[in-house]
């Protein structure tokens, strides 16, 4: 990466850049303003923050005489980097009906236009080492935020009574579940963490021992058809399976099953999706549950959750395809044939799997200097660890070392989980 031509890197660009252009085709102009929730922020302000961190931490940083194309813009678009500057409020980005969307774009081109002649002007040469870097760290960025945009236009056309369709999509064709079961693993002195190849976020690194006892892992993520059993069986309104601060937000909040499922007038259960709402497939690997949600069930089931270190021990060697954004279901789906082949199924891609570790540094990690030490490290509290990706993920943006981080009380990204348990 480090030594990657201009070409190539231009092309890279280019391409990632374009994919957050296509996810946002789908919408109408009012759509781009709407946050239906303090947790989510309008499309307008994704594509404009995307482009304001190429901007702010490479272009005034590296192209000489670089004239900002708004000013006005550092403040608004800056997300919670404190050591730039001063922000626009997370929860007030959606009464920002101007700068309009037709200006954002024309501040994105601007911007791409602005990268292109940075890059093209070192030519052949070698790219600095630090420019590189930072180059792909704003793309692996971008593409954190195409799945939020996926993330925040499902919560906000929730919320609409009429549930508006934001992309059609084909039903998956439908297959035979296989019975549960679990995998073993021997467990002892296992090394996780990035090795150092290719990109990774500081949080990944660096590589490290950890002992494992002996240990055995879901073949496959929980099903809508599992957890309708725990619904059933009258898991929400029993406290004994839940943690303290679960149970109390599950009694304030009036929940009693996943985010976006919803009874009909028959009484049955459906779903709301990305393509509007469906029946509810019970096939489907359960979505949009809490680390709350899924750690009841864990504990109803006599189980538990896998940790973060169990989980990539696991992974380790399955390589890293299923259903991720470039599918564009944007909605788990049941197993194939193919996917039931596997020992260990759906690792990567349907959704993120939450784990029982908390959000805290390796041993020895470092977090990077100036205002990009704040893009990951302060937020090391409060927070559970996820792993493995969704279909709102894209495919290169996935690493079995990568560690995702929630609140444990959040529903509203891809969440789900697959059962761990010691070996008696």
């Amino acid at each position: 990466m480090e030594t990657m031509d201009a070409t190539t890197l231009i092309e890279r660009y280019a391409e990632i850049r374009k994919v957050t252009m296509k996810l946002i085709q789908p919408l109408e102009t009012e759509d781009f303003i709407i946050q239906s929730h303090s947790d989510v922020s309008p499309p307008k302000w994704h594509i404009a923050h995307t482009t304001w961190f190429f901007e702010r931490i490479i272009l005034k940083e590296f192209k000489s005489g670089y004239q900002e194309f708004n000013p006005t813009f550092d403040f608004l678009f800056n997300s919670y980097y404190n050591t730039i500057g001063p922000y626009q409020p997370r929860h007030e980005r959606g009464v920002l009906s101007r700068p309009t969307v037709e200006g954002i774009i024309a501040y994105r081109n601007y911007v791409d236009g602005q990268i292109r002649d940075l890059l093209s002007d070192l030519q052949s040469s070698e790219i600095k080492k630090e420019l590189v870097k930072l180059i792909e760290m704003g793309l692996q960025h971008e593409q954190q935020h195409q799945e939020l945009i996926l993330m925040d236009v499902k919560y906000n056309f929730f919320v609409n009574p009429l549930f508006p369709v934001y992309l059609k999509t084909e039903e998956p064709p439908e297959s035979e579940r296989r019975k549960p079961a679990f995998i073993e693993f021997e467990g002892g002195l296992v090394e996780i963490g990035h090795n150092g190849e290719g990109f990774s976020f500081d949080n990944e690194s660096p590589r490290h021992k950890v002992w494992l006892e002996p240990f055995k892992l879901a073949t496959e993520p929980v099903t809508n058809g599992e957890y309708l059993e725990f619904i059933e069986a009258g898991g929400y309104e029993q406290p004994e399976h839940w943690l303290s601060d679960g149970w109390a937000i599950v009694k304030k909040n009036h929940w009693k099953a996943p985010l976006y499922w919803l009874k009909n007038e028959q009484d049955k259960w459906g779903i709301f999706t990305l393509g509007g709402v469906k029946n509810l497939d019970l096939n489907e690997p359960v979505c949009h549950v809490s680390f709350y949600e899924s750690d009841a069930f864990s504990r109803w089931k006599g189980k538990r959750l896998p940790t973060e270190a169990e989980w990539e021990h696991a992974s380790q060697g399955i390589a890293i395809n299923g259903n991720t954004l470039e599918q564009a279901v944007y909605q788990p789906v049941p197993m194939n044939n193919e996917s039931a082949r596997a020992p260990l199924s759906k690792m990567f891609g349907d959704v993120w799997e939450w784990t029982s570790t908390a959000y805290s540094s390796y041993p020895g990690s470092k977090p990077l200097e100036g205002a990009l030490g704040e893009y990951n490290a302060k937020f090391m509290s409060n927070q559970m660890i996820l792993r493995g990706g969704s279909c709102a993920t894209p495919a290169s943006h996935i690493r079995e070392t990568y560690r995702n981080f929630f609140p444990p009380e959040k529903r509203w990204q891809f969440g789900g989980f697959r059962l761990a348990d010691d070996q008696k």
